[in-house]
């Protein structure tokens, strides 16, 4: 009799075991499942014609995993740099079941680039999104959007005119002021160099001698290791590099200027402080204690929007993706999932 009810258990068990085996083999069947099974497959990649005041362009998009209730687009920063350095999402995100989509704006990676600084504007930016989200049939049912560092200014504002086509916003590592982000960067970063060191970066930025690769050599292990990714340079994580090896330096000096502290370009002057209460959209902002932005800031901005999180990388940089990956993971995926099943509060 024991031994007959021990089997039972036993085959119980095993048939629980088998059964949880094939569910999870059927939602990793459908997380890959492709929407178009009889066309030529692209591996995700879709290149979707964006129309301008200038005409027609081409941009890059590619979509990781099939997800119909948590779709999150992905906008690089620099402005100039590529969807590359998001490639440590590929860690993560498929084993939580969520859909992710990598993006190249205009002048970015493997997008057209005309060649045009009259094209590198922010309100354009906002409209291409709006563009892109519509070719991807992205809903206020599932669309998620995580705009990091330039890609945050972007966020923010395609939020402001767009946020009814929003399910959940992230902003990552940026500020909602550039005036108060050149402040920071003044009064609190520029005072941590070794004087001697500054002013040898001062000279050269007085100068505008900015291709002088003496430039790179002193800004690489006194600002970059310190508070872009806090890694030794030559252990910088590959896809980073290679994102930053193709930052359209056109587009990056327009918009954000050739200094390294502070902003000089067409977004000086930018600034949505007073305007983060119309944000009703779910949000979460993401800081590093050793950004490039101010991480009280960050935390301020998630108390002015409607429905706002604040969390803090506390060993990370402006890359806090890589340089505190677990709290950024982590906290990212608990919001778009707290934010899906509705249990999500500020």
């Amino acid at each position: 009799m024991k031994t007959s009810i021990k089997l039972t258990c036993i085959f119980l068990i095993l048939s629980l075991i088998a059964c949880k085996q094939q569910k999870e083999i059927a939602q990793t069947n459908v997380y890959f499942k492709t929407d178009t099974p009889a066309s030529v497959q692209t591996g995700g990649v879709k290149m979707l014609t964006i129309q301008t005041a200038k005409g027609k362009f081409n941009v890059w998009t590619k979509c990781f995993g099939n997800n119909p209730k948590i779709k999150l687009l992905l906008l690089n920063g620099g402005p100039g740099a590529t969807h590359e350095y998001f490639e440590c999402m590929e860690s993560f995100l498929p084993a939580e079941g969520i859909e992710f989509i990598y993006y190249d704006q205009l002048g970015c990676g493997n997008s057209d680039n005309p060649h045009d600084t009259a094209m590198w504007s922010l309100p354009r930016y906002v409209e291409e999104v709006e563009q892109v989200r519509t070719a991807l049939h992205l809903t206020k049912d599932n669309f998620y959007l995580l705009g990091h560092s330039w890609g945050g200014i972007l966020a923010m504002q395609y939020a402001l005119k767009y946020q009814d086509n929003l399910k959940g916003l992230i902003i990552s590592n940026m500020m909602s002021s550039c005036p108060d982000y050149g402040k920071y960067g003044e009064e609190v970063l520029a005072k941590q160099f070794d004087p001697k060191i500054l002013d040898s970066i001062r000279t050269i930025e007085t100068k505008k001698d900015f291709d002088n690769p003496k430039y790179m050599e002193l800004l690489m292990p006194n600002f970059y290791a310190k508070h872009i990714l806090r890694m030794p340079v030559d252990k910088w994580p590959e896809p980073v590099n290679r994102s930053f090896a193709k930052m359209n330096r056109s587009l990056y000096v327009t918009m954000q200027g050739p200094s390294e502290f502070g902003i000089a370009g067409k977004l000086t002057t930018w600034d949505v402080k007073a305007e983060l209460p119309k944000i009703k959209t779910p949000t979460l902002t993401i800081g590093g204690t050793y950004d490039t932005m101010d991480p009280e800031h960050m935390k301020w901005m998630s108390t002015q929007v409607q429905n706002g999180r604040f969390l803090l990388c506390a060993n990370g940089s402006h890359m806090s993706m890589y340089d505190d990956q677990q709290t950024y993971i982590t906290g990212l995926i608990k919001f778009m999932k707290e934010v899906n099943d509705g249990s999500f509060k500020r």
